[in-house]
C-alpha cells in the first residue's frame, strides 16, 4: 500500500508540494492539517482517545478527529471522511479558524502543521473504528478546559495548543 501523502504549504497556506506522511513528520516540514470539535446539544465535546497503536500519542484523549487533507480534497470534505473513518458518522462542519504548530515527540517525530479547525454538531453516539479510537467520551466544554489545565499529560499537543489559543472560537 502506498503511503499517505501531506500537502506541503508555506505560512499562507499556498500548496508547495506533496511528501510522504512520515518524512514529513521526521523533518519537520510545514504541511496542511485539520482538527474537527463535534459537539452535542448539551454543549459537550466528543473527545476521542487515540488508539494504542498509533504513531505518536498513543491513548492520549484529543479532539473529535484530525488529520490531513489530500491532494485536492477541500479542507471540509477531508474533515468528514476522516469523521466516518473514524468515529462512524458524518456531520455538517464549519470552518472556523487557521493557526500553525509545532509539537516535537519523543520518538523522533514532529508535528509542523498548518492546522485547519472545524467545528460540528451531533447528538448520537459514535460507532468507532479500534484501528484508530481506542475510546470516546462526551465532555462539557468548561469540564474539558479544567481537566487539560489539571491532567495535562493525558492530551495531545495540538489539542492543547487549540484550547490555550482558540478556546473563543470552538465553544461559539
Amino acid at each position: 500500500m502506498k503511503e499517505e501523502q501531506v500537502i506541503l504549504v508555506n505560512e499562507k497556506d499556498e500548496q508547495i508540494g506533496l511528501m510522504p506522511k512520515m518524512e514529513a513528520h521526521e523533518k519537520a516540514v510545514l504541511h496542511r492539517a485539520f482538527s474537527v470539535f463535534v459537539f452535542n446539544d448539551k454543549n459537550e465535546l466528543l473527545l476521542q482517545q487515540r488508539a494504542a497503536d498509533k504513531y505518536h500519542s498513543p491513548l492520549l484523549w484529543t479532539n473529535t478527529c484530525c488529520s490531513h487533507q489530500r491532494d485536492g480534497e477541500s479542507n471540509l470534505a477531508a474533515g468528514k471522511r476522516r469523521l466516518h473513518e473514524e468515529m462512524g458518522f458524518v456531520c455538517a462542519l464549519e470552518e472556523k479558524t487557521s493557526f500553525i504548530y509545532k509539537a516535537p515527540f519523543d520518538n523522533g517525530l514532529t508535528e509542523h502543521e498548518l492546522d485547519h479547525i472545524m467545528v460540528g454538531f451531533y447528538n448520537e453516539n459514535p460507532i468507532i473504528n479500534r484501528e484508530e479510537v481506542e475510546a470516546y467520551k462526551w465532555m462539557d466544554i468548561e469540564d474539558v478546559k479544567n481537566d487539560i489545565t489539571l491532567n495535562p499529560i493525558i492530551y495531545t499537543a495540538w489539542f492543547k495548543i487549540i484550547f490555550n489559543y482558540f478556546y473563543d472560537f470552538i465553544k461559539q
